[in-house]
């Protein structure tokens, strides 16, 4: 990798990750200063730019108590949402330009869970917030089942060896709901089982891979046999593949 990717715990689940090359930082979504501020002290690192994936507190609430501490960071985020302290509007199509990284990130438009949600993609590495999760997906708080499964193709789509830098520990949860929905995956009944002795040890269940959540997410995988059976046993009407994606999350919100 061109960068260190760092995993920093925040709140109840949330992760923050800061990528470092020498000693130039750049963080991703930031939801609270302190624990990113004890890092960056810790390692004697320089804060060179903040990454905004959406408006949600909980992935940008630090930004104003990160720029007291580092005045001259950059900060990048979604121009479709009102988030305070942003200097770098994006949309997608845009490249972000992280010359303390060396690299270039490419800014993909992910409505769904928020209408100008951004994820960034570089480097072999996603960093798609609460977009596609470790064996599931965000909630449509603000967009709809459609824009949500469109933004999910186009995640799919990148190379299998990509890692998915989500925000949140959710995925032993998600693949409860996974086993439910397609109980005969193998391959989804291996993960839970690694998912199950992670977790009992403390450890972190990401980053994952897309090639993995293509093989394991039901959400991924709604034209598959099993997963289309299940929901139409639920919600009979669900016919097109996305009327199965929708049934798919509604379930999932109940579960």
């Amino acid at each position: 990798m061109m960068f260190d990717v760092i995993q920093i715990p925040a709140f109840q689940d949330n992760y923050i990750w800061l990528l470092r090359k020498g000693a130039a930082a750049v963080v991703v979504d930031p939801g609270d200063a302190r624990p990113v501020l004890a890092v960056l002290e810790r390692e004697g690192l320089s804060l060179r730019s903040i990454l905004i994936t959406h408006h949600h507190g909980d992935h940008q609430g630090g930004v104003a108590d990160l720029l007291e501490h580092h005045p001259a960071a950059e900060v990048f985020g979604p121009a479709a949402e009102s988030i305070a302290g942003i200097s770098k509007p994006l949309r997608g199509g845009d490249t972000v330009q992280l010359d303390s990284l060396g690299v270039d990130l490419r800014v993909l438009a992910v409505p769904g869970h928020t209408l100008g949600h951004l994820a960034y993609y570089g480097a072999a590495c996603l960093f798609c917030g609460d977009t596609l999760f470790a064996g599931g997906c965000g909630r449509l708080f603000e967009g709809t089942a459609a824009q949500m499964a469109d933004s999910l193709s186009r995640l799919a789509a990148l190379p299998d060896d990509t890692a998915v830098y989500c925000a949140h520990e959710y995925t032993q949860a998600n693949l409860r709901f996974a086993l439910a929905v397609e109980p005969g995956n193998l391959r989804l009944q291996g993960r839970a089982v690694e998912v199950a002795e992670a977790r009992a040890k403390g450890q972190p269940t990401v980053p994952s891979t897309i090639g993995l959540e293509k093989a394991t997410n039901p959400f991924l995988r709604c034209s598959e046999p099993e997963v289309v059976a299940s929901v139409r046993r639920r919600t009979p009407a669900a016919g097109d593949q996305l009327t199965i994606f929708a049934a798919l999350r509604e379930w999932k919100n109940g579960f």
